[in-house]
């Protein structure tokens, strides 16, 4: 449990320094396996922010968004917590729950505009993230209440990501390092597009390369490894972004 502690706190201070977050808005969380808690980063005037987040800020709760021990001195729990926990309810499958606010992203919610499939080779795991068509959350509120997180749930149905209009993202995967690298994929397909804007008018790819790139799209481990081993893609793609960040990879 504790290197699970430690794996969320790292996330945050990756994402954080990958500029995915604006101050110190934004929290990870990851199912404690075989119970019905969860760990997740605290906020409160004791925080130092998602990017400078320590395993004393990531605390353990209920799935009633209650602490299950007494809360460090300073700190509380988010008060978007329900947007992990009624995920956590719906997906028995999911064991990381991501809610970030990538400003690139949250630009292309504010005006309506969609993210188009505009690159393959370039990287075929953010052609996978676009060709999910990732949902859009029409409210701008503060997912505050189990009944707006019943919403938001509904919202992103069966899939690894949601947008979320004039506010952020929320990504739900199997571990905080995937949940974490999808975020990144998100991010990275909006600044593209942007981008893309910026010089004329992007042009997604076509049917044919898409299909051709469906094998390198897909989550296929490598060499039998299974998720979250060494030779899954996931932890090559983290790899990279904890020694890009000065983060240790271990």
């Amino acid at each position: 449990m504790t290197d699970l502690r430690a794996r969320v706190a790292k996330a945050c201070r990756v994402l954080g320094k990958m500029e995915l977050s604006r101050a110190l808005r934004g929290h990870i969380s990851a199912r404690i396996p075989k119970t019905e808690r969860i760990f997740i980063r605290a906020r409160g005037p004791a925080e130092s922010g998602v990017r400078y987040t320590t395993e004393d800020e990531v605390v353990e709760i209920g799935l009633d968004g209650k602490p299950v021990a007494g809360m460090p001195k300073g700190l509380r729990t988010p008060s978007e917590v329900f947007i992990h926990t009624e995920i956590y309810r719906a997906r028995p499958l999911v064991n990381a729950v991501l809610h970030l606010h990538p400003p690139t992203v949250v630009l292309f919610t504010i005006c309506g505009v969609p993210l188009l499939p505009i690159y393959g080779g370039y990287d075929p795991f953010g052609l996978g993230i676009a060709l999910e068509e990732p949902p859009l959350f029409e409210k701008s509120v503060l997912i505050n209440t189990p009944e707006l997180g019943r919403e938001l749930t509904a919202a992103i149905g069966t899939k690894r990501a949601c947008l979320m209009r004039g506010h952020g993202i929320t990504t739900a995967a199997d571990s905080v390092e995937e949940a974490s690298v999808i975020a990144l994929g998100l991010n990275e397909l909006a600044t593209m597009n942007y981008q893309a804007r910026l010089l004329g008018t992007p042009r997604p790819i076509s049917e044919a390369d898409r299909e051709g790139l469906r094998p390198a799209m897909e989550r296929l481990t490598v060499c039998g490894a299974r998720p979250g081993e060494p030779g899954d893609p996931v932890v090559t793609e983290w790899r990279y972004y904890c020694r890009l960040t000065g983060e240790t990879d271990t």
